[in-house]
């Protein structure tokens, strides 16, 4: 049996029952029978595989289809848009998707000792195809899932060999920039976190620059290569994403909620949430609703 067709067993016995994903700890599995709308949200530094099906992710003007036996990787809290457009009853879509820590990449760093390597100088994520060591490791840490005190004695351990094959593979530049605390992914995540947590407020870029300690000019240059973005974009992005999440509530609240994102200006705030997604935000949200689509 190959890894793939062994991952998909495991992934449907353990989503079986949940609608939308399922987490246990920091693994999170998928089962989908059903092709989905796009969905926008902030995600964490992570590893996602397709082992059934396929998906489209957005970054900005960078779009990624997303095949079986690849993985995708994410190093830096980005703003993504996403929907699984191939899946069905007969073939469902099937996805497992494993947080990465920035920590545990530091000290296989140091652990694994000097080694040479090109500079990675792209967006803060990657697709490429999972080699049978990664799938190997993979694999054993979806049948850890199982049984809850195999998961606490050994999964340490599998999800460290899942950080060193990914910072030995086809993405490893990337992987080592999320460890290394001078690297420009590093700054970036400095700055991602600070505009998060002041989405709402109006925001000066030479604050931002002083707070992470660079300058305005090299800010932009290293935000825009990860994010695919400028800061400003980006908070704007979160604002509507956050202003989705809270309309799915409460869809008749459309302008105290662009309030409470930081629009002043109802017209505006409707007029960037119909850019982005599609519809006006009362409309959108009334639609969301009946399909029962949108997770936080």
């Amino acid at each position: 049996m190959s890894h793939l067709e062994e991952l998909r067993r495991h992934i449907t016995r353990l989503a079986a029952g949940h609608p939308g994903p399922r987490w246990v700890e920091d693994v999170q599995v998928v089962a989908s029978e059903r092709r989905t709308e796009t969905i926008s949200a902030i995600t964490e530094p992570m590893l996602g595989l397709v082992v059934q099906g396929a998906k489209r992710t957005a970054l900005g003007d960078h779009v990624f289809e997303h095949h079986p036996g690849q993985v995708v990787v994410v190093t830096v809290a980005l703003p993504l848009s996403g929907r699984i457009f191939r899946a069905s009853r007969e073939e469902p879509f099937i996805g497992l998707g494993l947080r990465l820590a920035p920590s545990t990449i530091a000290q296989l760093l140091v652990d694994g000792g000097p080694t040479s390597i090109r500079p990675h100088d792209g967006p803060g994520m990657a697709i490429s195809h999972a080699d049978d060591q990664l799938l190997d490791a993979l694999l054993r840490l979806t049948r850890l899932l199982e049984d809850p005190r195999d998961l606490r004695v050994l999964g340490d351990g599998v999800r460290r060999e899942i950080h060193w094959r990914l910072l030995n593979g086809p993405q490893g530049a990337l992987i080592r920039q999320a460890g290394a605390a001078d690297s420009q992914l590093a700054l970036v995540a400095g700055a991602t976190g600070w505009i998060r947590a002041r989405y709402d407020q109006v925001i000066r870029i030479d604050d931002l620059a002083s707070a992470i300690g660079t300058s305005v000019s090299t800010l932009n240059r290293h935000f825009r290569a990860v994010t695919a973005m400028s800061p400003l974009q980006y908070q704007k992005q979160i604002r509507l994403q956050k202003a989705r999440i809270e309309l799915i509530s409460a869809p008749s609240d459309v302008a105290a909620i662009g309030y409470a994102v930081g629009y002043d200006n109802p017209s505006q705030f409707s007029r960037e949430y119909r850019r982005m997604f599609g519809a006006p935000p009362g409309q959108d949200a009334v639609r969301l609703q009946s399909m029962a689509i949108v997770q936080e």
